[in-house]
C-alpha cells in the first residue's frame, strides 16, 4: 500500500490465514519488519490479539485526538 495502511482497512499483503504474504521479504515497509510483538501485544488468543490492534490503530491513526 504505497501511502501507508488505513486503520480499520485489511492489509493487502494479509493472506486468508492471517500471514504476511511478504514476510522476510525486501519489500516489506519498514514500520512491518521493525515491529517486535510483545506479550501484551499477542495476549492470549488471535482475537484478543486482534481485538488490540484495532484499539492500536484508532489510537494511533493521524486524524486522533
Amino acid at each position: 500500500m504505497p501511502h501507508g495502511k488505513p486503520a480499520g482497512i485489511r492489509c493487502v499483503q494479509l493472506t486468508h490465514d492471517l500471514r504476511c504474504a511478504i514476510f522476510g521479504l525486501p519489500e516489506r515497509p519498514a514500520c512491518c519488519s521493525g515491529l517486535e510483538p510483545t506479550a501484551e501485544m499477542c495476549r492470549a488468543n488471535s482475537d484478543e490479539a486482534m481485538q488490540g490492534l484495532i484499539l492500536l490503530e484508532a489510537a494511533t491513526r493521524p486524524d486522533h485526538s
